[in-house]
């Protein structure tokens, strides 16, 4: 489930957009990822824990297997 969520980075720009998967204010690194391909294992990867997790909207349209 999506929610409605604020990204407020350290120079004070603000962006709107969804979150999913934790329902509460975090502080984190923002990392990203520019592939067309293979978010489902970057959400997944061990590397990436305690980040979060910008992606393309394109990827909103494709499905994450469960």
């Amino acid at each position: 489930m999506t929610k409605r969520a604020v990204l407020v980075l350290e120079d004070g720009a603000i962006y709107e957009g969804y979150s999913f998967g934790f329902g509460t204010t975090i502080y984190g690194e923002v990392v990203f990822d520019t592939a067309m391909a293979g978010y489902q294992e970057m959400l997944t990867d061990p590397s990436f824990a305690g980040q979060i997790f910008d992606v393309e909207p394109l990827q909103d349209y494709v499905s994450v297997p469960a």
